[in-house]
């Protein structure tokens, strides 16, 4: 086919009958000229153009099937939902809601309070407050407590949270100062108490939450830094990031860090507690009402959709934990992972491999998850991901391993059905 030979984008255009056909037959045509230029045959012009307009109306976000052994994956929309949570968002989403309506007086009512009383419930807190996510609710607590005056934080905590956010250019944005105590690996409560000042506004602990310093290290333990933060009339901020509700080894909870002493916590919703994306404050009533006044506050809150999630997550946690996605999958048995993997494999004849499955999320960084996954061909990976709906494994040593660890049951069959097709 040379150039002279494409039809104009009417001719293309007129026999799809579709109001998009005529944008999508100026991309169809642009390729095949692109093509043509370079010594390639376009092809079938129909064809791509029915292609075309199935591609424009799919969306763009869709699930997926995450059989990567990597349970609060960023990539892949961090934590799935509960059932419960799921339903909420239905209910909320499909009509109007009481979002800042007082039922019971009939007046302006707060957003929050949807969420407020079950997060006091679960963390012990006197007051709570929710934002779109955690860094925001870092960035809230500085500029609300601390513009214009001094943060104390461990150089050791500086950290990078993830696409190359730093806590120091979270601190700069907010107005605070930083004030940088202690070294990489060591610092002790003396430091802390040294540096405050007549300008000290706060102490900020940040949780090490997406890696681990160790050998020759010492941080002091939060009931210390709370005690220098009374003598010296200053609040203590426990950023946790990963958000915790129930015990994990090395994360610590709200309910923990406020008991030993901390003002305020902030935290993720859609890591370790399994809930929506946000940020979520609990703490003092005092310092958690100067936040929710400060004017940066209405630019970082949460909409219906993530309250509505949140608020059905949380009531999860009163009745039955376990039913939240993520903590069953932390929780579960690796021989209940290794027969899914075997029932995988002799759906598709592939073959089982033991494989290290991880938190992720920046949670737990050192955690290995005992799993099992089912090894096919690796030029599989390709049209699986490009399949409805997609499937993501992990490539290693020439094949696809396609991760048990991280799929439930009924998508076992979903997958078998997948790779049966891709073949």
């Amino acid at each position: 086919m040379e150039l002279r030979d494409l039809p104009s984008v009417d001719e293309l255009a007129r026999g799809a009958n579709d109001p998009l056909a005529v944008e999508a037959a100026r991309t169809v045509l642009e390729r095949a000229r692109e093509e043509i230029r370079a010594g390639a045959d376009p092809g079938d012009l129909g064809e791509r153009l029915t292609a075309e307009l199935r591609a424009v109306r799919a969306p763009s976000l869709r699930r997926v099937l995450n059989a990567t052994g990597v349970i609060v994956h960023t990539n892949l929309g961090r934590a799935p939902l509960a059932d419960e949570a799921i339903a909420q968002v239905v209910e909320t989403a499909r009509g109007y809601s009481n979002l800042e309506l007082d039922l019971t007086e009939g007046t302006r009512g707060s957003r929050q309070d949807h969420v407020a009383g079950l997060l006091r419930r679960l963390t012990g807190a006197e007051a709570a407050l929710v934002v779109n996510n955690n860094a925001a609710a870092v960035l809230l607590a500085l500029a609300a407590l601390g513009e214009g005056r001094e943060v104390v934080v461990s150089r050791g905590e500086l950290i990078e949270i993830g696409d190359g956010f730093r806590i120091p250019d979270v601190l700069a944005r907010s107005g605070a100062r930083l004030v940088e105590v202690g070294t990489t690996n060591r610092t002790r409560a003396k430091d802390y108490e040294k540096a405050i000042g007549p300008e000290t506004a706060m102490l900020l602990r940040v949780h090490q939450s997406n890696f681990r310093v160790v050998g020759f290290t010492e941080l002091p333990r939060l009931e210390e830094m709370a005690a220098i933060a009374r003598r010296h009339g200053v609040p203590l901020v426990d950023d946790q990031g990963s958000g915790a509700l129930l015990g994990l080894p090395d994360e610590p909870t709200a309910r923990a860090s406020l008991a030993a002493g901390a003002d305020l916590v902030c935290f993720s919703g859609d890591k370790l507690l399994g809930g929506p994306q946000a940020g979520i404050v609990v703490g003092r009533a005092d310092l958690v009402e100067s936040l929710r006044r400060h004017p940066l506050q209405r630019a970082l809150r949460a909409d219906k959709l993530t309250l509505a999630a949140l608020e059905g997550t949380l009531r999860v946690y009163l009745e039955a934990p376990e039913r939240i996605p993520v903590l069953r999958m932390l929780a579960q048995e690796a021989s209940t992972v290794r027969a899914r993997a075997e029932r995988l494999a002799s759906l598709v004849g592939g073959t089982v491999e033991e494989t290290v499955g991880r938190v992720g999320g920046g949670a737990l960084p050192l955690a290995e998850l005992p799993s099992f996954a089912c090894a096919v061909d690796q030029a599989l990976a390709g049209p699986l991901r490009a399949g409805a709906p997609p499937v993501i494994g992990v490539v290693r040593d020439g094949k696809l391993l396609l991760d048990c660890l991280t799929l439930g049951d009924a998508e076992v069959d979903e997958i078998a059905a997948a790779v049966n097709a891709c073949r």
